[in-house]
Formats: structure tokens, C-alpha cells, sequence
């Protein structure tokens, strides 16, 4: 796989840390690319099923969508419009488009407040 089809993102979580992760365009490459153009985002995050979701503002739609995503998924869920980090295997409340996977310090968001502030960002 190229460089260009491996983004490595970084998650800055006000006063929690900061982990790592990787957007992977092959997974859906049309929501990958909307996402990329908007990157830095900046947000409050808000509990999901599993995981975490911030508001991003994109409305698209599903592309490669599934619901059943393993812990560490990065995922973009058009129902709500938000980017998702599931820290659990879970079933989404209705289908996600799968865009990466968190690499490094996936435990920082398993106990988030709701409103965290989160950046992500190309490293």
C-alpha cells in the first residue's frame, strides 16, 4: 500500500492525551477524501454505542457501510454526521462507513466526559 493511501492522524484529547491512528483510503475512498479536505477538526466528543462521535458536518451517505465494527475502528456514521472511535467490538445503531483504525492509546476514550474537546490532525 502507498503512502498516499495511509494517512496517519493524530487525536489530541483536551486534558487526557493524545492518540494515533491511521485513515485508510481503500476503505471508503469518497469519505476519506471529504474528510481529508477538512482536516484539522475541531469538536466536543459525545458517548455512542461502544464509543465516541464529534459533529463534523460533512452529510454524506454510506459507502462500504456495515454495522459491526471490532474496538479501534475509526468510522464515519451519516445517520448522525459525525466521525466515530469505537473503543469496543460493537453493533452501530445503523451502518457506519469504515475509514481507519486507532494504533496507539486506544484506552483514552473509554472513560471520556461527554463535551471533551478533540482535535484531529495529520501527523
Amino acid at each position: 500500500m502507498g503512502e498516499t493511501s495511509r494517512i496517519a492522524v493524530k487525536l489530541v484529547l483536551e486534558g487526557v492525551g493524545e492518540a494515533e491512528g491511521v485513515i485508510t483510503k481503500v476503505s471508503a475512498p469518497l469519505t476519506v477524501e471529504a474528510i481529508l479536505k477538512i482536516l484539522p477538526i475541531d469538536g466536543r466528543v459525545h458517548p455512542s454505542a461502544g464509543g465516541v462521535c464529534l459533529l463534523v458536518g460533512l452529510k454524506r451517505g454510506e459507502e462500504k457501510s456495515r454495522r459491526r465494527v471490532e474496538a479501534g475502528t475509526i468510522a464515519y456514521w451519516p445517520m448522525s454526521d459525525s466521525i466515530c472511535i469505537f473503543y469496543q467490538d460493537t453493533t452501530s445503531y445503523s451502518p457506519v462507513n469504515v475509514i481507519g483504525k486507532i494504533t496507539k492509546n486506544l484506552e483514552l476514550f473509554k472513560n471520556l466526559s461527554s463535551g471533551t474537546k478533540i482535535r484531529v490532525e495529520r501527523i
